[in-house]
């Protein structure tokens, strides 16, 4: 039997050459290792680069697709640019399969000759659906196109598959696959490394992601604990809502005085830095609103972190209430804070919640686990004809 051979269409890739990258890169990059280890062909197109250019490393081909700039046409062109590509690929039998991300439905215009799957990694109206504010029209319309013209769907999450098909009405159904995290590199190396009462937040500083909540939660967790530190990760972002250029600057008017001193703000940093700070922390914590399957929370439970995080949606499919971690509300300011407490104290039942979700991880989100169900649903779609 020959190779499958997938291609990933995409706007970001965690690699030097590319860029800075998000959930969606990431998520494409561990599932890529993991089709790899299974005997698959892996081609990463990814859109919006600087330059055209072709490299091939780790096992992986690189396409970076320069965007045509042309007012009021842009787009179409970089679609119809992609598409040639993508036909290419296929005619040379380098391609049989290609994924696209739902966000804003960049795949509705690209017609392939071989099966176009999209997955949900949660669009632009799913997340403006979950953050109670307006999406632009042309954006919901055109999610909305790329969902009924692609052949296959996948969703990262139940949740989120659910959440979809009702915001844009469809009638069609939703494979759901997890996104996987790499086991071996996830792990606890060593325990001498994690530093009492540190309570760790990674991610986007940004409304949408609780950040706005934090500030509260950690004045009433410092009131309890005064050796308590919260460490803070990740690129800052503006606030739609208040129309406020940094997130970071409106949470610090959020803390006491005395817990402020208390907080440690690292900005961004390489993906390949993380696990150090990850290993470093007592607790992670993530009271976020909107979500479809957070790589982080499953990179923190690899690394056996008790975690205190949001118990809407999604979360019951990562976490599992009072097994392998707490689920709270986020605007449960006092609910919140005594969890975090209960876990920086309670040093039995911290190693207890890691543990476990070191094992659930280890079971449901392993490269390996996740590749094949993947690869299951990519024959079923070129098949399918």
């Amino acid at each position: 039997m020959s190779k499958l051979k997938i291609a990933f269409l995409t706007p970001e890739f965690p690699h030097t050459k590319i860029g800075s990258s998000g959930g969606i890169g990431t998520s494409i990059m561990n599932l890529s290792k993991g089709l790899l280890l299974n005997n698959c062909e892996v081609s990463i197109l990814i859109y919006g680069q600087k330059k055209d250019n072709y490299f091939f490393e780790d096992g992986i081909h690189f396409y970076q697709i320069k965007n045509i700039k042309v007012k009021g046409f842009s787009r179409w062109l970089t679609q119809k640019k992609i598409q040639k590509l993508i036909n290419n690929l296929v005619k040379e039998k380098k391609v049989d399969v290609v994924e696209a991300p739902d966000w804003t439905g960049f795949s509705s215009g690209i017609k392939t000759k071989c099966p176009l799957i999209v997955k949900l990694h949660g669009s632009d109206t799913y997340f403006c659906h979950l953050d109670n504010r307006p999406v632009k029209p042309k954006n919901k319309a055109l999610e909305k196109l790329a969902l009924q013209n692609a052949k296959g769907l996948l969703s990262v999450s139940k949740y989120t598959a659910d959440v979809t098909k009702k915001i844009f009405q469809l009638k069609r159904n939703f494979t759901v696959i997890p996104n996987s995290i790499d086991i071996d590199y996830f792990s606890l190396e060593n325990n001498n490394d994690i530093t009492e009462n540190t309570i760790l937040y990674y991610g986007t500083l940004i409304r949408k992601k609780g950040l706005l909540e934090l500030p509260h939660i950690f004045n009433e967790v410092y009131k309890k604990n005064k050796n308590a530190k919260l460490v803070l990760i990740g690129r800052d972002a503006a606030d739609v809502i208040s129309g406020n250029s940094s997130t970071w600057s409106m949470m610090q008017q959020l803390f006491d005085e005395d817990a402020l001193k208390n907080v440690e703000y690292k900005g961004g940093i390489p993906y390949q830095e993380m696990k150090a700070q990850i290993m470093n922390a007592t607790i992670c914590v993530f009271p976020t609103f909107a979500e479809a399957l957070p790589v982080s929370w499953i990179e923190a439970m690899a690394m056996q972190k008790a975690i205190v995080a949001s118990n809407i949606g999604w979360a019951t499919e990562i976490i599992d209430d009072n097994v392998n971690g707490y689920l709270v509300h986020p605007k449960n300011h006092l609910e919140f804070a005594s969890k975090i407490v209960n876990l920086l104290e309670d040093k039995e039942k911290n190693k207890q919640f890691g543990q476990e979700a070191r094992k659930k991880a280890i079971s449901k989100f392993s490269l390996d686990i996740v590749a094949k169900q993947n690869i299951e649903f990519y024959k079923a779609q070129i098949n399918y004809d």
